[in-house]
């Protein structure tokens, strides 16, 4: 992956652009926040790990502008950190958007475990980001067609791509426009019930 990694320090900025490149990942270094932004618009870059603590635009404000770009892909974002990871700080980190911790010193697998996690978030959102857009459909049986020109439910056709499963059930307005007009449709059409058949008279009276 391409991965942009935003440090004011630079010794620090070395360490982890050399951590990232041993795991086989693309690096673009960034100095601190505003190069950083600067550096997203120029370059697709899908991960940043960054310092929180940077002047003027730090860790979380950085990751807040990302948050708040219109029409760009998803980038998820690994806060490096030498704060304990307490829980008003997770608090603070989560409102800004940020989707992982990282504490210095910098541990590489660790890193490695969290960039796994990034990569696997990332290929469900882009699955589910392919679903939103414009899809072959059937206007009558609701059938999706895929890349093979095969037509199939479209349960199917998400749980192949993104492994979720499906529950069933009516929606109240699809329950009053179908299911009860066919109800009544099936009552109508229902053939009368045959005439109760009184019981043989035995001669016999009751006491």
């Amino acid at each position: 992956m391409k991965i942009l990694a935003v440090e004011d320090d630079a010794v620090a900025r070395a360490v982890l652009k050399k951590a990232l490149q041993r795991l086989d990942h693309e690096v673009v270094l960034a100095p601190d926040g505003h190069a950083a932004l600067q550096l997203l618009q120029e370059t697709p870059v899908r991960v940043v790990v960054s310092d929180w603590m940077m002047p003027e635009v730090d860790g979380l404000e950085l990751c807040r502008r990302i948050r708040r770009r219109t029409g760009a892909e998803y980038v998820y974002f690994i806060l490096l950190t030498a704060r304990d990871a307490t829980a008003e700080n997770q608090v603070a980190a989560a409102d800004a958007g940020v989707d992982d911790f990282l504490t210095k010193p910098l541990d590489v697998s660790e890193l490695w475990t969290r960039l796994r996690v990034a990569e696997r978030i990332l290929r469900y959102t882009t699955q589910v980001q392919q679903l939103e857009e414009m899809l072959p459909i059937c206007s009558y049986c609701k059938k999706i067609r895929d890349d093979q020109n095969y037509w199939q439910q479209i349960e199917g056709y998400i749980s192949e791509r993104t492994g979720s499963d499906f529950s069933h059930s009516v929606c109240p307005d699809c329950y009053t426009r179908v299911v009860i007009p066919e109800l009544e449709k099936l009552r109508a059409e229902a053939p009368p019930p045959p005439p109760a058949t009184p019981a043989p008279f035995t001669g016999e009276r009751k006491p």
